[in-house]
């Protein structure tokens, strides 16, 4: 159902001069869709950031009242020109999040209009560095973490899903997609049974899950080891953010060529579409708003961890 739309922005993005313009291009012509890039440049290179909006039918957007979802596409890069050449492995996050914008838009087009808005950010950069990291390298990015959160972490997401490639670890040996428990205000909280429950169903398999610790979802920069960057969004929203890591069974470096398989891609996108279509219609909760509001009240705030958002 998204594999086509997978294909689609894989062929795009193995491209050393790929840039978010082409992702305006490809999404300008659906109707109702409202789409931008920015460019962020650095000493270490630039990137191009990208914004897809997707209006739902009582979407806030257009004066209705039904919840915004999220989805943001985590990575360093696409690509590590001149040392890699082609798409490399953690460029799997980008390429979910715009199969999802594409095929939502084409849904709307066609007449299936979500209830809520979906709000998808990213971002496009075909030269990336790589970074040294245990027990293989990182894909690093020109720009930090804070820029990618001012960019990619919008106001209007209630709640927010973080597609990340997640293979360059042992803690994961599963090929396919994993969901991380939900994350907000410096609690990991527990499972949410419905993303579960829409995770089993798309996937036809027993729900995977992936393993966070408290290290993870601290900002990045203060010299803890971090699983990747899959939570970062966390340490600036203000809303439950959900990890969706696309996994595989052997430990691959986020900068490897050739490992992304497009069919767990789709499995992320399909993913990410269905928690939209519920998540509108609040048949999809990503916490237990009251058990939050308990462990606040019992033990007060875990917001030291949280950090302002900068400016975009």
């Amino acid at each position: 159902m998204a594999l086509k739309e997978v294909l689609e922005v894989v062929d795009l993005f193995d491209d050393a001069k790929v840039s978010g313009e082409q992702v305006v291009q490809l999404l300008a012509a659906y109707p109702g869709v409202t789409v931008s890039t920015q460019r962020v440049t650095t000493a270490k290179g630039g990137t191009d950031f990208v914004r897809i909006d997707i209006p739902g039918a009582a979407g806030k957007s257009t004066g209705g009242q039904a919840r915004t979802l999220g989805v943001i596409g985590r990575l360093g890069g696409i690509g590590a020109r001149p040392d890699r050449i082609g798409l490399v492995s953690d460029g799997d996050g980008a390429v979910a999040a715009v199969a999802t914008a594409l095929k939502l838009a084409r849904m709307h087009e066609r007449g299936d209009q979500l209830t809520g808005d979906v709000l998808i950010a990213t971002h496009i950069c075909p030269d990336a560095p790589t970074l040294p990291h245990e027990p293989v390298e990182f894909m690093d990015s020109p720009v930090d973490i804070a820029t990618m959160n001012a960019h990619e972490v919008i106001p209007e997401m209630d709640a927010i899903l973080s597609i990340d490639t997640t293979k360059g670890n042992r803690i994961v040996n599963h090929r396919g997609v994993a969901v991380s428990a939900p994350v907000l205000g410096g609690y990991i909280l527990r499972f949410s049974e419905d993303l579960l429950r829409i995770l089993e169903t798309v996937s036809g398999v027993p729900a995977q899950t992936l393993p966070i610790t408290t290290q993870d979802i601290t900002p990045y920069g203060n010299g803890i080891h971090h699983i990747n960057s899959i939570l970062q969004p966390a340490v600036t929203a203000q809303v439950p953010v959900v990890g969706v890591a696309i996994t595989a069974q052997s430990v691959v470096p986020g900068s490897a060529t050739g490992a992304s398989h497009e069919t767990d891609i789709a499995l992320a996108a399909r993913f990410a579409i269905e928690v939209a279509k519920e998540f509108g219609i609040e048949r999809a909760a990503f916490i237990d708003e009251a058990e939050y509001a308990s462990l606040v009240d019992l033990y007060g705030s875990l917001e030291h961890l949280y950090v302002p958002p900068a400016p975009a």
